[in-house]
């Protein structure tokens, strides 16, 4: 589906991913882990277009994704969640969700994401700002969804929740892949968390990927789990 090569690129002068390669395919999970500062909320930010690329390729399905604009890698069906969730707390429980649908044709069902978080069907009617932060990043998860995507950018989902909540966001990411054959590239700090769910994962350290495999294997490196991963 997507694929990553030779990847470079920064803020203005100052490159902040190097040489990164990674592939993402369909019904696929891949998490990628490392400490703050390696480059993972960047990773995310250039292969949606909103930070540009100074050598390597992007490519989904064999379709060169180098200046294409945010708008059209929705349309080729990628959906990015940001760290923080960036929900629009003025609007709607509702109202967000077919934001997030606006371009497709039909509209989606709703319904079908309602059913996917039944705390959001209980609090549509209600504006962003009176959710809880677990509320908030399902309805974050649940627009993102509503625009139709076969590749999820999920960026630190479970920041700042309860590891209840967490252990619910990473049991839905799982049935979403299993369900649907959706593909994640999941960045997350909680790297338990994610190797949990994740069937490969890959390691950044100062922009560079300095280890990769599956999931299982990085869980059970003792050396690479203390030198790079915390636990």
């Amino acid at each position: 589906m997507m694929g990553v090569e030779g990847l470079t690129a920064g803020y203005g002068a100052a490159p902040v991913l190097h040489d990164v390669s990674l592939t993402v395919t369909a019904g696929k999970i891949v998490a990628v882990l490392g400490a703050n500062g390696a480059g993972k909320t960047t990773l995310l930010r250039t292969l949606s277009g909103l930070v540009p690329t100074t050598a390597g390729r992007v490519v989904l399905d064999g379709a060169d994704l180098r200046g294409k604009p945010v708008e059209r890698m929705v349309r080729l069906g990628i959906a990015h969640v940001p760290e923080g969730r960036g929900v629009i707390t003025e609007m709607t429980v509702d109202e967000n969700l077919r934001l997030g649908g606006l371009w497709r044709k039909p509209r989606p069902k709703l319904d079908e994401i309602y059913d996917l978080f039944p705390p959001l069907a209980q609090r549509k009617d209600r504006p962003g700002h009176s959710l809880s932060g677990g509320e908030r990043q399902m309805l974050a998860i649940g627009r993102a969804l509503a625009a139709g995507p076969r590749l999820l950018l999920l960026d630190e989902p479970s920041l700042g929740l309860a590891p209840k909540v967490t252990a619910q966001i990473m049991s839905l990411l799982r049935d979403l892949r299993d369900r649907t054959g959706l593909a994640v590239l999941l960045v997350e700090q909680n790297v338990r968390s994610a190797l949990s769910v994740a069937d490969e994962a890959l390691v950044l350290a100062l922009g560079r990927v300095v280890a990769r495999g599956p999931a299982g294997d990085l869980r059970d490196d003792a050396d690479l789990r203390h030198a790079y991963l915390g636990f």
